[in-house]
């Protein structure tokens, strides 16, 4: 667990080494490398019991939406965090916000989206009046599940500790919902070209709009990290991910619906769907983070082109991923 601090975790070897554990591993490895334990006076014993609490909560029948990709998540916010000209920038507190909103972001996903959930009319759809159905559903899991006896790692904040984060925390998850994206990456577009910061400089923001903007840009960066990841991982990401879209796509057309775009698994280019959505998502967010964190995600840019470039070639050589 050298490689914490690194981008691009091996961590579907991490799931296998913890026996499938891998949330837990990596949120205690990252806490302490922080050393957030002994500041925030959180007892390991209760760290281990909320994470694998909240592990076991994850459904591991989920092709992607799963406690593996929850590990990824928040070790990816780590390291986004961990980011040179942000150094100076956020507060212990913050980056604990960040780090739990990572973890718990898809806590009990159950593998169909938002747009599923609402055409079925589930409960939780009814619950949340079709409004950020999961999101609200992952916050509402997560901070129950701080209730249990012995789970709440935050019981030695002070309350004004706790509202903040509760605050920040559903600020985060909230906006990694996808209907959110493009406000989301229009609101960073906007900070960056207003010149508040100074490239190579460590950035000073002080109002929390900005800050919380900043966050909430950090976790979904992360929640959208797998195509700028190295390739091997990204292309266990592209299987798992398209598997569960097609089991949506399967139920839809099971029950008459009309099967959404992208998980007919009868009719998907994998190579098309991943080069369309790194030209149409996942590049212009990462580009405008670049410019945010000058130059420190360059590398990952790098990445981002060579994997496009990777499928790119496949779409008139191959029918598929080999």
């Amino acid at each position: 667990m050298k490689k914490i601090d690194q981008w691009g975790l091996e961590v579907f070897e991490v799931n296998q080494l913890t026996n499938g554990r891998p949330l837990t591993c990596v949120t205690y490895m990252i806490l302490q490398k922080r050393n957030f334990l002994e500041t925030f006076k959180i007892p390991v014993p209760t760290l281990l019991r909320y994470i694998g609490t909240v592990e076991k909560h994850y459904r591991k029948e989920n092709y992607y939406h799963n406690n593996i990709h929850a590990a990824d998540v928040a070790q990816s916010v780590h390291v986004l965090l961990s980011s040179p000209v942000l150094s100076s920038v956020f507060t212990d507190l913050e980056i604990l916000a960040a780090i739990f909103a990572g973890a718990i972001h898809d806590v009990n996903h159950p593998g169909l989206n938002n747009q599923f959930l609402i055409q079925t009319m589930s409960e939780l759809a009814i619950i949340y009046n079709d409004v950020s159905v999961l999101e609200n559903h992952h916050l509402a899991m997560a901070f129950k599940l701080l209730q249990n006896d012995g789970c709440d790692i935050f019981a030695n904040l002070s309350k004004k500790e706790r509202q903040s984060l509760r605050k920040m925390v559903i600020d985060m998850v909230l906006a990694t919902d996808m209907s959110k994206h493009m406000s989301l990456l229009a609101d960073l577009r906007t900070m960056v070209e207003a010149h508040k910061f100074s490239k190579g400089i460590s950035l000073s923001i002080n109002n929390y709009s900005d800050r919380i903007k900043i966050l909430q840009c950090c976790v979904h960066c992360a929640d959208l990290s797998n195509p700028t990841k190295p390739l091997h991982l990204y292309k266990e990401w592209v299987k798992r991910v398209l598997e569960e879209c097609w089991c949506q796509g399967d139920k839809e057309r099971n029950l008459g619906l009309a099967v959404s775009p992208m998980m007919d698994r009868h009719s998907v280019s994998v190579e098309k769907s991943q080069v369309g959505f790194i030209d149409f998502i996942v590049q212009p967010l990462w580009e405008t983070w670049a410019d945010l964190v000058y130059p420190d995600a360059n590398k990952i840019l790098d990445a981002l082109q060579e994997n496009r470039d990777y499928f790119n070639s496949k779409i008139l050589t191959s029918p598929s991923m080999e």
